[in-house]
């Protein structure tokens, strides 16, 4: 299949998904039901890992705010969550390649994956609060990933952090040099693709119910927070439709 956004290679039990929408690899809805068309033709495949990576200078800005309003959020929460539960359904672990700055649903993608590799440079923030909503997936997963006051902190202020910050803080796995990302990328999947793939699988799935996490319920509350309470209020629209006419939100604390 062919695609407009994304790129797909399967080679020898790895699976590479390219995020193709230069130069800030924005997530519109489109582009995100191309990920999900992506993953759902390796349901049945035998790959032993899906790598994300990008192309340009960004591995991604985040979702779309223009599609963020109105009728549209519903589908727009459903497509891009639906990416996770598509991966939480995968047994093949995943792999992210950040070479640039992953923000808001690109920090997201990147962070939810089981291993992240990234360049010197890469940038990571969930800067949602400062246009009035917050970040589904970054409440489900920072606070199982990293302290949970520091998770909090992210979240509730914004902050951009760099790569070597994500990774003392347990969101990275490696950064290496921008000009070795490519080759550091390889050598760090080959580790994997070199093993067993049923062996791996079993072993993903083994250590995620060692954490004794619903997540799918967790995420089904934050959701409901999300679209029921959060988007029905007059500043989540106000902050949303600032960032889109670039100005300072007017907040009324309604």
């Amino acid at each position: 299949m062919s695609y407009q956004f994304i790129q797909l290679d399967v080679n020898e039990g790895v699976a590479v998904l390219t995020l193709n929408r230069e130069p800030l690899n924005v997530l519109n809805i489109a582009m995100m039901k191309e990920m999900n068309q992506a993953l759902d033709s390796l349901k049945d495949s035998k790959i032993k890992l899906i790598l994300f990576k990008a192309t340009g200078k960004a591995f991604s800005a985040g979702v779309d705010v223009g599609e963020h309003l109105g009728d549209q959020v519903e589908e727009m929460i459903a497509v891009f969550h639906g990416i996770f539960r598509r991966l939480d359904a995968l047994p093949a672990l995943s792999i992210a390649s950040v070479q640039g700055a992953a923000l808001g649903g690109g920090c997201e993608l990147a962070v939810y994956c089981d291993l992240v590799i990234a360049s010197e440079k890469a940038k990571f923030a969930q800067p949602e609060i400062q246009v009035g909503v917050f970040p589904p997936i970054a409440a489900l997963i920072f606070p199982r990933l990293t302290g949970r006051k520091k998770a909090l902190e992210l979240i509730l202020a914004g902050d951009t952090i760099g790569a070597q910050e994500a990774l003392a803080l347990g969101l990275v796995n490696k950064v290496v040099p921008v000009e070795a990302l490519e080759e550091e990328t390889k050598k760090y999947c080959d580790k994997f693709a070199n093993l067993s793939g049923i062996v791996l699988a079993m072993t993903k799935k083994a250590f995620y119910r060692g954490l004794m996490d619903d997540s799918e319920q967790g995420l089904l509350k934050i959701e409901e927070v999300y679209l029921k309470e959060l988007m029905k209020t007059h500043d989540a629209e106000e902050g949303l439709r600032a960032f889109l006419e670039k100005r300072k939100p007017k907040w009324e604390e309604r």
